[in-house]
């Protein structure tokens, strides 16, 4: 997606919060009638106008794929991000009108599998909400592992365990609760394929597990989107456009590059979908890669970043755009 692309006039026609961090809202379409269709996994940017600063971030689509009178999304309350989850928290309300991309979808279901094991961490299990939604309409084979530091703050849990039963398991990290997952992913029948979407440092626990267990690459799914860091500011040339950037402390680079008139494309705005890969021309200085794309290669290499997430630190920038 980028800004050339067709967006969806949508109103909020609810906000329901859920626990102290998290928040749930519902659009509908700003001219009635139903949404476009999505699967289960799929994400959309949402579009704030926060004052004469626009946000754009991504949140998983957690309604049913097989109900799209309206788009739901949660969105956990961060006080030390840059101000998006405030902003939905504080200044969103019913009845706002807002704008959000088609749904992409990077977090699919493998509809080839016998069974979804599903992994999930905090905020990290909306995408799943819809997943199951979907799998259980069509009688899919799943199982969902869910952890979460309180019971206060299992977004979701006890509506889950409530629909799905047994095949729904939740752990408690403030009891001592945690998922045996060596002996979890060794007793998986063949042709599982496995789905994880939590904070960073579990996805890479399970990947790593699957991995030395020898889990094949393409059965292991994942979804994490980075958040762009602030950092100390930096200029940028394009090459193609001739023009200088600034890049505020505050402002991610690919944000820079919209405010200063130029369409580059994206996807996710949050590292994972390779959409927004930019060539490197020529550079004094340092790279702070913060994306799920590139390979270790290329971020040593200097040639190539990820403007959605990643920063500079140095004298001088030239990229390709």
């Amino acid at each position: 997606m980028s800004t050339g692309t067709t967006k969806l006039d949508v109103v909020v026609s609810d906000v329901v919060p859920v626990n102290e961090l998290v928040t749930r809202f519902h659009f509908r379409p700003a001219g009635g009638g139903l949404l476009p269709t999505f699967s289960g996994g799929a994400h959309v940017v949402v579009e704030m106008r926060d004052g004469d600063r626009p946000r754009l971030n991504p949140y998983s689509l957690m309604s049913s794929p097989l109900d799209t009178s309206e788009y739901t999304i949660s969105v956990r309350r961060d006080d030390a991000g840059r101000g998006g989850s405030l902003f939905m928290h504080r200044k969103v309300k019913p009845g706002d009108r807002m704008v959000v991309s088609y749904p992409v979808n990077l977090f699919s279901l493998d509809l080839r599998a016998k069974k979804h094991l599903m992994i999930a961490g905090g905020i990290g299990i909306t995408p799943f909400m819809a997943q199951t939604a979907q799998l259980a309409a069509d009688g899919g084979n799943f199982e969902l592992h869910y952890a979460c530091r309180t019971a206060s703050l299992f977004t979701y849990g006890d509506v889950l365990a409530e629909r799905y039963g047994r095949r729904i398991h939740l752990y408690h990290d403030d009891r001592g609760e945690k998922i045996a997952l060596e002996r979890l992913l060794s007793s998986q029948p063949l042709g599982t394929h496995l789905y994880i979407c939590g904070p960073a440092p579990m996805i890479d626990w399970v990947r790593a597990t699957a991995a030395s267990l020898g889990w094949p690459p393409e059965t292991v799914h994942y979804e994490h989107f980075s958040a762009p860091q602030p950092g100390v500011p930096f200029d940028v040339t394009l090459a193609v456009t001739g023009k200088t950037i600034h890049v505020g402390e505050q402002q991610s680079l690919l944000e820079a590059i919209e405010a200063a008139g130029v369409d580059p494309p994206y996807l996710c705005r949050g590292g994972v979908c390779g959409q927004c890969e930019t060539n490197v021309i020529s550079c004094d200085g340092k790279f702070l890669h913060n994306d799920h794309w590139l390979s270790e290669e290329d971020h040593a290499s200097g040639k190539k970043i990820m403007p959605c997430v990643s920063r500079f630190e140095g004298r001088s920038l030239v990229l390709e755009r």
